[in-house]
């Protein structure tokens, strides 16, 4: 039976479903450590709100419980990522091998970050502590379930290299619209402050915010019917043994080297942002949205130029310019002063690289993946994009360690360390990709199809 066209009208309806979950993952990535660490201040009253309930000391040499707790929490959704994948590779479902993932866990996933800057409040330390544990492990468990089939999509539905690269420039629009929306938390917080008092004004603009998100993620996931536009066979290699094979590929491996060093840098800066601009420039916590809404601006004003300029310039050379534009604002928060407009020179300066690395890195596993189903007849998309994420989790989770140990005194040099390191990482990084070679990919895909259709 002949499937329907690919259009940008539909993928535009799947980039939805990103801005979804985005958005959850902005609310855990870039407030939890600040309302459950730190103190509060006249200025930033709702810093380290939640702190009292929970574990603050170090308890293993100068890690602490919360640093401790995130970490694991990213090591258990790294090594969840290819079993799902696996799954999702091999399902055969009705609905498809993708969507039946997304619609089951939509609910869950916002229910459980809603729980988790709610249910960690009882009179004990401890049981808060377990309590905070068990969530954050259900919650990048169900980010797991549905990311990782949505993530498979972005390869399947980009059928062509044009659609592959538009389908990672909406998709890098709506998330960046979601983690901005995200940065808003304080803003919504202090409306609701007058009748539910500070902890309930935190709590219920994160049940707005999860509901607002639940709704994104269930937009592709009923309206979208992946059978009518996908004919995929189902992979027949079993989870861990499809994990080594998309190991085992070169080039996907000299891409997975510089993207877990930049994963590892940016959530150092991610999960430091709202301490550089409350501590450092020493401005107040609701700026954050205003900055990164002048960030997210500027950067998808440049999305049209990066969409043109990859096919011409190469994709390879456009990201390792973002690797080094990140370390330029690295450094910039390394030596940033007191006052606002340092934060508005930051966010201008992270606009191009942000644009860069939003849109690319995505489309860059897309081919790989692409040329492996094209040289071995098995699609195995979702273990492609699992395994990427599995990898990048892991320096996502030192970051979190790093980021905690480093900063346990709570002191202004112990926060422009944390970008020192990133600084460096970034380089390195950027240094890395140096070794993928996207010519060869492109070229191998181009006479691979073209012996197809004669």
């Amino acid at each position: 039976m002949q499937k329907k066209p690919i259009t940008n009208k539909l993928l535009w309806i799947f980039a939805v479903g990103q801005f979804g979950w985005s958005l959850l993952s902005g609310i855990v990535a870039n407030w939890m450590v600040y309302y459950y660490t730190g103190t509060p201040t006249e200025q930033n009253p709702l810093t380290g709100i939640f702190a009292s309930g929970i574990t603050q000391h170090p308890i293993l040499f100068k890690l602490t419980l919360f640093g401790l707790v995130l970490a694991v929490g990213r090591i258990f959704d790294a090594v969840t990522d290819p079993l799902i994948a696996g799954w999702s590779d091999r399902s055969k479902y009705k609905g498809g091998r993708r969507i039946p993932f997304m619609r089951t866990i939509a609910i869950p996933f916002a229910l459980v970050t809603i729980g988790l800057f709610t249910l960690p409040q009882t009179g004990s330390i401890v049981v808060n502590d377990v309590i905070l544990f068990a969530l954050l492990i259900t919650f990048y468990l169900f980010m797991t379930i549905f990311c990782t089939p949505y993530n498979a999509l972005i390869a399947e539905l980009g059928d062509t290299q044009e659609h592959r690269i538009n389908v990672s420039t909406y998709i890098s629009f709506t998330f960046i619209a979601g983690q901005s929306i995200s940065f808003m938390l304080p803003n919504v917080a202090g409306a609701l402050e007058g009748t539910v008092g500070q902890a309930g004004s935190v709590r219920l603009a994160v049940a707005i915010m999860a509901t607002l998100a639940c709704i994104a993620m269930l937009v592709p996931s009923l309206y979208i019917k992946e059978r009518d536009y996908l004919e995929a066979k189902p992979s027949e290699t079993k989870a861990f043994s499809s994990l080594l094979k998309t190991f085992q590929n070169g080039q996907f491996r000299r891409f997975v080297y510089s993207d877990v060093i930049y994963f590892f840098a940016l959530t150092l800066f991610q999960t430091g942002l709202a301490f550089y601009e409350t501590k450092l420039m020493e401005i107040e916590d609701t700026w954050t949205f205003v900055l990164t809404a002048t960030m997210t601006f500027l950067s998808v004003c440049q999305y049209p130029v990066v969409n043109k300029l990859a096919p011409k310039i190469g994709k390879k050379k456009m990201i390792i310019t973002g690797f080094f534009g990140y370390a330029l604002v690295f450094l910039i928060t390394f030596l940033c002063g007191k006052g606002l407009y340092w934060g508005f020179i930051v966010a201008v300066c992270a606009s191009v690289p942000m644009a860069i690395l939003g849109i690319l890195p995505q489309a860059c596993v897309a081919d790989v993946a692409e040329l492996s189903r094209l040289e071995t007849g098995e699609d195995r998309s979702g273990m492609f994009f699992a395994a990427r994420t599995f990898a990048f989790k892991m320096g996502q989770a030192l970051a979190m360690v790093v980021f905690t140990s480093i900063t346990v005194s709570g002191t202004p040099a112990s926060y422009r360390a944390t970008a020192a390191v990133a600084f460096v990482t970034c380089v390195t990084g950027a240094c890395l990709f140096f070794l993928y070679n996207e010519k060869m990919i492109l070229a191998k895909i181009e006479a691979i199809k073209g012996k197809e259709q004669q």
